[in-house]
């Protein structure tokens, strides 16, 4: 009787285990496909993209942590076909921080895509999720959905637009109860 009760619990105990293996094999199957169905803009004209751009909200992000306002950047095209970055944003103590680096299309046929590079080698995801029809606004963020940016022509953004980017961005999987808004003094 007491071998059968032992060899019950077994059985249950390994049911349990694979239960819980198999659902949380589905939970990040799941994830990974939300991860790669990130959906962005159809088409981005790079010369239209190109110039000043400032940032209204962003997810925390270690390599911004210092930056405690007018955060901005420059997008310039290369002969070459890449672009050049310049990102800058002023520290609490008044001193400019500037980032100098470059990007690269990945999505040709897009425009979309890009990958950025402040240190070579290595290079991260910029993809436009979201693009004024003037070229008036931008959300760029990354598969992972780590990082993200609201981006304007000018230093401030009409709330009723801000609003309705946290929704889209939302239904994206962003998690827009993190976004840190922009403080600019200009």
């Amino acid at each position: 009787m007491a071998k059968n009760m032992t060899r019950r619990m077994v059985a249950s105990a390994l049911l349990t285990t694979t239960a819980v293996a198999f659902l949380a094999h589905t939970a990040l199957g799941q994830k990974r496909q939300a991860v790669q169905t990130l959906k962005t803009v159809s088409s981005v004209d790079l010369n239209k993209y190109a110039g000043r751009w400032y940032e209204i909200a962003r997810l925390p992000a270690r390599f911004q942590k210092d930056c405690d306002s007018d955060v901005s950047a420059m997008y310039t095209l290369r002969e070459d076909g890449k672009v050049d970055v310049l990102n800058q944003c002023r520290k609490a103590s008044g001193e400019m921080k500037k980032a100098d680096g470059k990007a690269k299309i990945v999505d040709k046929a897009t425009n979309a895509k890009l990958k950025v590079s402040f240190f070579w080698p290595f290079y991260g995801d910029y993809w436009i999720l979201e693009l004024g029809d003037q070229y008036e606004y931008s959300v760029v963020g990354e598969p992972g959905r780590k990082y993200l940016w609201i981006l304007s022509r000018s230093p401030q953004m009409d709330e009723k637009l801000y609003q309705s980017l946290l929704t889209k961005i939302a239904a994206q999987g962003f998690d827009t109860s993190k976004l840190i808004k922009t403080r600019h003094t200009f």
